[in-house]
Formats: structure tokens, sequence, C-alpha cells
């Protein structure tokens, strides 16, 4: 079944697979590990592949640094992700260190606060626990797997009373 999964399955020439990457561009912000998965996932080989990123890049189609920002600004606002998450994900996506940076200096940091306290306070009235001890330590556990930093959950943590 592979084989003939293999055999059917169409080659693309560059020049199609160059448009076909545009559109694959213009739909959302795409970081080059993406767009390079894709080609190869069409059977294009290394040099094809190397063709069509450079022309994206240089026809603007691409852009890393609007990517992260993109990215980071969407991860925090709609799912809620802290820092830490959004970093592991874009390194997943093979963003560099520098990119990063420059993206997380985009985020306000009265808005990724207010969204940590919405987390928190969310969390704090679902919550039950049997002291306020226990209760306190699932909701810091919560807001750590969302992937924000141990010292400003405790501190708002702190500022809560239970």
């Amino acid at each position: 079944m592979f084989e003939e999964e293999k055999r059917n399955k169409k080659i693309l020439t560059q020049q199609q697979a160059q448009l076909k990457a545009e559109s694959y561009c213009v739909y959302q912000e795409r970081s080059q590990q993406e767009v390079r998965d894709k080609l190869y996932g069409w059977g294009l080989h290394e040099t094809e592949v190397e063709n069509i990123l450079a022309n994206l890049i240089s026809d603007n189609f691409l852009n890393e640094e609007r990517f992260a920002i993109a990215y980071c600004n969407g991860k925090l606002r709609m799912k809620g992700w802290g820092k830490v998450k959004i970093k592991q994900a874009l390194k997943a996506k093979k963003v560099s260190d520098q990119l990063i940076k420059i993206a997380f200096k985009q985020i306000d940091l009265d808005e990724y606060e207010g969204i940590l306290n919405n987390i928190i306070d969310k969390k704090l009235r679902e919550t039950k626990g049997k002291d306020n001890y226990t209760t306190r330590n699932k909701v810091y556990q919560f807001a750590l797997s969302r992937g924000f930093e141990s010292d400003l959950i405790f501190s708002l943590l702190n500022s809560k009373e239970l």
C-alpha cells in the first residue's frame, strides 16, 4: 500500500512548488523550518528547496522575525501560554535565540501579568483543596504548566488573599 501511495503521489516542479509555497505563506505566518518541511513533503530536492526558500525570503513571503512576533503574540493572547512554553515551541520550530528575544520584547509586561492573573483567578475559583496550601500548590503547578515563570507566579499568588 505504501508503494502504491508513493507512485500515485504527484511530484511538483520547482515553479509549481514556488506558487504553492507562496500561497502557503500568505495564509499565515510560517517559520522557515515549517516551509522547508512542507517542500520536502512535496517531493522536492535540497537545492530546489533552498532556492524556493531564498525566493520566498527575498519576495518577503517568509520573514522569520515577523513569524516569531506573530507566534509569540498569538500563543500568549489566544492560548494563554507563558514565555517558557512559547520559547520551547519556537525552539522546536528552529527559530534563533536572537529572534526569540526580539519577539519577547514586543510583549507588554502589564498585559502578560494580566493574562497570568486571569489564569490564576480562574483556576482558584475552579480548584478545591483541603487547605490553602493544597489549593495554592495546584494553582501554582497549573500556571507553571502553562509556561509562566515561577517567581512571577509566586508574586501574584502571594498578592491574593486565600
